[in-house]
């Protein structure tokens, strides 16, 4: 048998991808960019295993087995095997994958990205493939291909109807813009219910914001974007985030039937970070809303503190924080704002508990191998053992 274990990151986008221009091989109608967040917080955990005495392939996610004859999962298999450079015999061996998040599933946080990130890198790692992989990782889900590398990346959307050049190349690594901070606030973690691959095609069928947005805005805004990250441009970084996220979710609500992907909260948390922004005289804060209600805050390190405390007055954590974790991800403490800044604001107080807990985390590397066997997720035998 053979076995490896991996974990992988989270991506969000700052210059976001919706609408693919073909449906099977997830070719994207534009380019897209993305911040790695760190794997100390937010990941995607993967085992694979291969043996001689597994009767067929089988997979786990979080804790229940899954379909494993899913397209897309197929799709990505079909690529690896295709380029494995394990001998024919071991090749044909039947697999065993086991994967969870720590974080919640399908509510907008990317975990579709770090999902197949991660089997894609793990995978890569058992087939002994070399070279690039994000093309592998897009069969799977297609801003995959960004979570398998770290820092700030690109996904080139590419010419060739076979999509060999629809991959992701990093612009700059982590270390970078060792200054950036995010603040994942967590709205709901319940599944969201348009997904997002049947919400893409139906405003490509529907959408005429869309065309326009993919002729005549995103081509100019991502290059502006990836020469703001050069230049750690903050407060042209953050316009651009802020302007696509909004011209996003104008796109969902121009489809037909609509999706909606946002609610109150999400609407009311980003009126507070323009609020914010204008009573400092600063771009302090950017928002970003991938498919779903929660929310990523872009923001400098030194800028934190302030940001948790005006978080923590206007959006009180729930009452019985004793009894979960509300702030995770890396130590931070707000600092309480003002009175003054508080009436500048005028934005109204809410009632506790509107935020279920809030991820303080940086800008992070790429997929990491574990190679402590206490790791694994499957025991000897190929059975799930901490997935559960």
């Amino acid at each position: 048998m053979s076995i490896i274990t991996c974990i992988a990151p989270v991506n969000i986008a700052v210059i976001k991808y919706w609408g693919k221009r073909d449906e099977s091989l997830i070719l994207p109608t534009n380019d897209s960019i993305s911040a790695t967040l760190d794997t100390d917080q937010l990941h995607a955990k993967t085992t694979v295993m291969i043996s001689p005495n597994f009767k067929e392939d089988r997979i786990w996610l979080n804790g229940k087995e899954e379909d494993i004859k899913n397209t897309r999962l197929q799709n990505c298999l079909r690529e690896i095997r295709k380029r494995s450079q394990l001998s024919d015999y071991i090749n044909d061996w039947k697999i065993h994958i086991c994967s969870k998040n720590n974080f919640p599933t399908a509510a907008g946080l990317a975990s579709s990205a770090a999902g197949y990130a991660c089997l894609t890198a793990a995978l890569a790692q058992l087939y002994k493939i070399q070279g690039d992989i994000s093309i592998i990782a897009r069969s799977g889900s297609g801003s995959a291909c960004r979570s398998v590398m770290g820092g700030f990346v690109r996904w080139h959307m590419g010419l060739d109807k076979c999509g060999t050049d629809s991959l992701a190349k990093q612009i700059v690594p982590a270390s970078h813009w060792p200054e950036m901070r995010i603040l994942v606030l967590v709205v709901s973690d319940e599944q969201k219910k348009v997904p997002s691959a049947i919400g893409m095609k139906r405003s490509i069928e529907t959408s005429e914001l869309l065309k326009h947005r993919i002729m005549h805005v995103v081509p100019e805004r991502t290059n502006k974007m990836q020469q703001a990250i050069i230049e750690k441009d903050f407060k042209s970084f953050a316009e651009l985030t802020m302007k696509d996220s909004n011209q996003f979710h104008a796109v969902c609500l121009d489809t037909y039937p609509p999706c909606i992907y946002m609610n109150n909260i999400s609407f009311d948390i980003m009126n507070l970070v323009h609020s914010y922004n204008n009573t400092v005289n600063d771009v302090k804060v950017a928002y970003t809303y991938d498919a779903g209600p929660n929310a990523t805050l872009y923001l400098l390190e030194k800028d934190v503190p302030a940001m948790v405390g005006v978080l923590d007055y206007f959006f009180p954590p729930p009452e019985n924080i004793e009894n979960i974790k509300y702030k995770r991800g890396l130590s931070v403490e707000g600092v309480k704002p003002s009175q003054v800044l508080v009436e500048k604001l005028e934005f109204q107080k809410h009632p506790p508990g509107q935020l279920k807990y809030m991820i303080y985390t940086k800008v992070g590397d790429g997929p990491k191998y574990l190679n402590n066997p206490q790791d694994h997720l499957l025991n000897d035998q190929g059975n799930p053992i901490n997935c559960f």
